[in-house]
């Protein structure tokens, strides 16, 4: 099965917003990957309602909305409203991590849980058959670009195991650092959905780097 796409719109070209998603529309990626953050979680502000409303509008793709920001809880309906057709928080953040993914599930959005590199995915042992989507962060979040940690092959083929074993259907999503060289073996390792961010927009022809990844499988 070739994997799930999603170009993370943070390393679009926020002057040619528009045009940057226009061309996800046009290329073979499935999903847009949306990252949200507070500054306060990470040590980064992305951006807001206004803008993930123009998004909205010109999408016409799933809206993979992924929350790095305290006490996600307060705005769930919020991001709803604007589009999202899956919302991930991050389990170091969320003290009742059951009560945020079933709120998430009962306004008809698919839900996931994001986990930072230190994070053990045994974590999840209690609440992966309740997720649709398990975001595996494969650099420290907060910025695009960096480097990518080569621990996660087998943070990736352990979390597979333990969907395997509890017959879950919940995917892997992988967000961090993902190009065309790492992408085969991320995906032999179980990965589902591959993020990328600089690695597309920073391309020559990047509908060319989205096909080629698409390819991968």
């Amino acid at each position: 099965m070739k994997p799930i796409i999603a170009p993370s719109v943070l390393s679009a070209n926020f002057g040619n917003l528009h045009r940057d998603c226009v061309m996800i529309n046009e290329s073979q990626a499935d999903w847009f990957h949306i990252d949200i953050m507070d500054g306060l979680f990470v040590p980064n502000l992305s951006f807001g309602f206004p803008v993930l409303k123009s998004i909205q509008q010109v999408a016409t793709k799933p809206l993979d909305v992924h929350l790095m920001i305290v006490d996600p809880d307060r705005y769930l309906e919020t991001f709803k409203d604007h589009g999202a057709w899956q919302i991930s928080v991050h389990i170091e953040v969320c003290t009742h991590l059951h009560r945020t993914v079933q709120k998430i599930k009962s306004m008809g959005v698919k839900a996931g849980v994001a986990v930072n590199p230190h994070t053990l995915v045994t974590l999840l042992e209690d609440i992966i058959g309740d997720l649709d989507l398990v975001i595996l962060m494969s650099v420290n979040p907060g910025f695009g670009g960096q480097k990518f940690i080569e621990r996660t092959y087998e943070k990736t083929a352990r979390l597979k195991e333990m969907i395997v074993k509890t017959s879950s259907s919940c995917l892997i999503e992988i967000d961090g650092g993902v190009n065309n060289e790492n992408a085969p073996r991320l995906i032999q390792a179980g990965a589902d959905v591959l993020v990328a961010g600089n690695f597309v927009f920073s391309s020559a022809n990047p509908k060319e780097t989205i096909a080629a990844l698409k390819s991968i499988g």
